[in-house]
């Protein structure tokens, strides 16, 4: 009886719902398993429901109603079952640099070629 591997889980965490539809749709299509939350506190309530498979890779927004990208670190920093989380920071801000704790920063509109290229540095291929 052959088992398929399990897929790697990237979270994406957006307030722009046409952009976490677009980006989930090209990473579902390079055979990634995607979550989705609207704001910080939407993605603390995801990975809390899916403990057991955590993300390898947190695609986060830096400016969100509820939560933003900053407080979002922030609290997974500061909680150990997330802390190794990989954390790759989005934004349109064209000053921001890429906090402490993350593994960089992409600038919107996102280079689809970067994008793939970062998260296969943090996902195992499928």
């Amino acid at each position: 009886m052959s088992s398929t591997p399990p897929r790697s889980i990237i979270l994406i965490v957006d307030d722009e719902p046409d952009l976490r539809e677009v980006v989930a749709e090209l990473l579902e299509m390079e055979d990634y398993t995607v979550l989705q939350a609207a704001n910080g506190q939407a993605a603390l309530d995801v990975l809390a429901a899916h403990h057991d498979d955590q993300p390898c890779l947190v695609l986060l927004d830096l400016m969100m109603p509820v939560m933003d990208g900053h407080e979002f670190l922030h609290r997974i920093q500061q909680d150990e079952r997330y802390r190794a989380l990989p954390v790759l920071m989005l934004t349109a801000h064209f000053s921001a640099k890429a906090p402490p704790g993350t593994v960089g920063l992409l600038r919107k509109p996102v280079d689809i070629a970067e994008l793939l290229a970062m998260v296969a540095r943090h996902c195992p291929a499928a």
